[in-house]
């Protein structure tokens, strides 16, 4: 493997990592809004940082990655034991909810670039790359919120799943263009953070039908 292919597996390994750790606390301040048990709130930050990941890997026919590498989950349970450190669980307030579309908002950036990274590994086109983008960063909060019995973010708020499908064409044009390296990747971070933050600070919705 030439030196710029591995710099670019190791920006997304940190951004897959990233996106773990951010979708941990998400899904744990979401058990915790709801009232769940201890049991409950881990089942549901777990599914929301790695059911994303499990399905692209099924659709790809790879065994998913947290079977194989111990990191995500490391990186889970480091988290969740801060959030509990930092007694996240004791109330949900307006301060909460800040920390968790903060939270949420990383998590789906990091995972669209992270998932958009595994369909250009996989030689996949354009519709391709968006679609497992679009799977790695909205599956999780997906199983999440049908699990809550809430509606998914992806059917009525902001430009969330839109985000995602920017940020991974954003990804597949950079390195159709030979734009690639630490730069590029944390700058499309940081981008795609931006506009999402925004759009939803201002609302900002799709015409409804």
């Amino acid at each position: 493997m030439n030196e710029p292919a591995l710099a670019i597996l190791l920006d997304m390994d940190w951004l897959f990592l990233v996106g773990t750790a951010a979708f941990s606390v998400s899904g744990y301040l979401v058990g915790v809004k709801k009232r769940f048990d201890l049991l409950g709130v881990l089942i549901v930050a777990i599914l929301t940082a790695i059911g994303g990941g499990i399905v692209r890997d099924v659709l790809l026919n790879r065994v998913p990655v947290v079977f194989r590498d111990a990191s995500p989950v490391s990186v889970i349970v480091a988290t969740l034991g801060l959030a509990w450190l930092f007694s996240l669980h004791k109330s949900w307030s307006a301060a909460m909810h800040r920390v968790f579309v903060v939270a949420d908002s990383i998590g789906l950036i990091a995972f669209s670039l992270a998932g958009a990274q595994v369909g250009l590994d996989h030689s996949l086109n354009l519709f391709g790359v968006l679609c497992v983008g679009f799977i790695t960063a909205v599956g999780g909060g997906v199983i999440r919120d049908m699990m809550v019995n809430d509606v998914p973010f992806i059917l009525d708020r902001d430009f969330y799943g839109t985000v995602a499908i920017l940020m991974a064409g954003l990804l597949y044009l950079a390195q159709a263009w030979g734009w690639s390296g630490t730069g590029v990747t944390w700058l499309l971070f940081l981008l795609g953070l931006v506009i999402r933050l925004v759009a939803h600070g201002r609302d900002f919705r799709l015409p409804r039908v």
